[in-house]
């Protein structure tokens, strides 16, 4: 396989972080015909990984060696940097590193520009679609880069969903996935709101989602979440109010950062980072409507 090739099965595939995303997300390589080998600092998630068929190792550096891509799906940009500076030293001339994680866009622009210089390939390819459709390979991928890596890359995301959108330079994937879970932690927040307000004025819960589900106010939290979560107190849906707060806070830095206006994500992050503080770092997501609800 040449530097600028495709990377197409029986390729070997490294995923650096075995998490609630990253095993199902290597199941589905696996079952594309990919080599994959994972690795995770916690003993327990390679164990689980182990369990369900998959191939581990007990260092990240022997799940690189000879890599022809290493996915990267990690809590944070800074803890992607720290794994990467791990390894860098370990990859082979024209191997493709895909940070898949949440991470801050200015950052992965620095560590990918630094990659780069060193003859190592770099996209940023976040996903949104949650553990059900990493499980059937039917996410939505972000990816941002250079064009040709992308190309190269493009087989190996296939495996792993189903749209595929090409959102710019490097950094671009990151910074659209951010955007993305803002606008739906918004929607989500409105929508708790005007359920409680609706209650309190004698309009039952459920006729209210089925009212905003029918007019201009559906999202998607009013179709897949309130019933399903919020109203039954079943806050079950494996994605992290730690990691929704997070995302909210890294677009509103990003406008910031680049001088633009955000009166509203400033209020959304304001917002999220209490309910965080209040619930806990391992509360649901969707336990926002119990911080809500418990205001009124």
């Amino acid at each position: 396989m040449t530097q600028s090739a495709a990377i197409h099965p029986p390729a070997r595939i490294a995923v650096i972080g075995l998490g609630n995303m990253g095993r199902p997300m290597a199941a589905c390589l696996v079952h594309a015909g990919y080599q994959v080998v994972g690795f995770d600092t916690f003993a327990e998630a390679r164990n689980k990984y182990v369990e369900t068929g998959g191939t581990a190792t007990a260092t990240a550096v022997d799940a690189v060696h000879g890599a022809a891509a290493v996915i990267t799906l990690l809590p944070d940009g800074k803890i992607v940097r720290a794994a990467i500076d791990g390894i860098k030293d370990r990859l082979k001339p024209g191997t493709v590193v895909i940070d898949m994680s949440s991470s801050a866009p200015m950052g992965t622009r620095t560590l990918g520009e630094e990659l780069i210089a060193a003859g190592v390939a770099f996209i940023d390819a976040p996903v949104s679609g949650g553990v059900k459709r990493a499980i059937d390979g039917s996410l939505a991928i972000m990816a941002g880069g250079d064009g040709a890596s992308i190309d190269r890359a493009e087989p190996v995301l296939k495996a792993m969903g189903k749209s595929i959108f090409r959102t710019g330079p490097l950094g671009s994937g990151h910074a659209a996935k951010a955007l993305n879970n803002y606008v739906s932690a918004a929607g989500l927040a409105a929508a708790v709101e005007a359920v409680a307000i609706g209650g309190r004025f004698g309009i039952e819960p459920e006729v209210l989602v089925d009212v905003l589900n029918a007019s201009t106010g559906r999202n998607n939290s009013t179709e897949n979440k309130l019933k399903q979560f919020v109203i039954p107190e079943k806050y079950t849906t494996g994605f992290s109010l730690a990691l929704m707060a997070k995302d909210i806070r890294t677009a509103d830095e990003l406008a910031h950062q680049i001088g633009v206006s955000a009166p509203l994500a400033d209020e959304v992050a304001a917002l999220w980072d209490a309910a965080m503080q209040e619930l806990g770092p391992t509360a649901d997501h969707v336990e926002i409507g119990r911080f809500l609800t418990a205001k009124h």
